[in-house]
């Protein structure tokens, strides 16, 4: 079995496969390196013997992770690393290792399964937006407040908006004006958030006519797939990339 592992800043996304039929028999998100364990630990007939991740966290708190994964099931850890040019696709960013490590993983995995042209939007606690021409290069991308972002920014400096996550999700059934505070943040936050969809929808649409195919990902992802109906929605793009990135040895 192959544990992988999405270490995002907030969040640990996870999944276990069954090596030799690439099935998903376990997966989770969890917020912690000890509930990371307790969740895998939890599978039945928990059998790893190799495990690869990808980090946006410190060195020092990525290290702790493998330390206590190799720890608790005596198993191999590679984890993927920044690189100029992997599997067809030329990384974009004039300082190469500076592009975040799931942002060049998601692109990779789009630009794989698109076998083209693609622009990736990713949703999480910021939204990332990346360029990838049918050669393969990476013409680079955009990065913007996510709506946790936002709506923690205005919670943050704003003193009477004060509202729970319940109410947010109740909020966005609808997209008229709104007629509380809770409405009229949330529905705010997703109106830029869509903005920020179709401009980039319209740069992709000058670079290449028609001729791209759209991912989305990311946990907010289902926030927009309405209103980019032909897009293809990845939630595990991230590990497409992966596993190119850091394959079986």
């Amino acid at each position: 079995m192959i544990l992988e592992l999405d270490c995002g800043n907030s969040f640990i996304k996870w999944r276990v496969l069954n090596a030799s039929a690439r099935l998903v028999v376990g997966e989770g998100v969890v917020d912690s390196d000890l509930a990371l364990l307790e969740g895998v630990k939890a599978l039945n007939g928990l059998s790893l013997r190799f495990c690869r991740l990808v980090s946006v966290r410190t060195a020092g708190e990525t290290d702790v992770l493998i330390a206590l994964l190799k720890a608790a099931f005596d198993v191999s850890v590679v984890c993927a690393a920044p690189s100029r040019e992997m599997s067809g696709v030329r990384n974009g960013y004039e300082e190469f290792e500076r592009l975040g490590l799931d942002r060049w993983l998601a692109l990779m995995g789009g630009y794989h399964l698109a076998a083209g042209a693609c622009l990736v939007l990713d949703f999480g606690t910021a939204v990332t937006a990346d360029f990838v021409a049918a050669d393969g290069e990476h013409l680079g991308g955009f990065i913007c407040p996510g709506m946790p972002l936002m709506r923690n920014q205005l919670r943050t400096h704003t003193r009477k908006i004060r509202y729970g996550d319940l109410a947010a999700e109740q909020a966005l059934e609808s997209l008229v004006p709104g007629r509380t505070t809770v409405e009229a943040v949330e529905r705010g936050c997703l109106l830029m958030l869509h903005g920020f969809v179709f401009t980039q929808l319209e740069l992709a649409r000058s670079y290449w006519g028609g001729d791209f195919a759209i991912f989305l990902t990311g946990g907010d992802a289902s926030l927009v797939s309405e209103i980019v109906p032909e897009a293809r929605v990845v939630p595990d793009l991230v590990f497409v990339g992966l596993a190119m990135a850091c394959p079986l040895p």
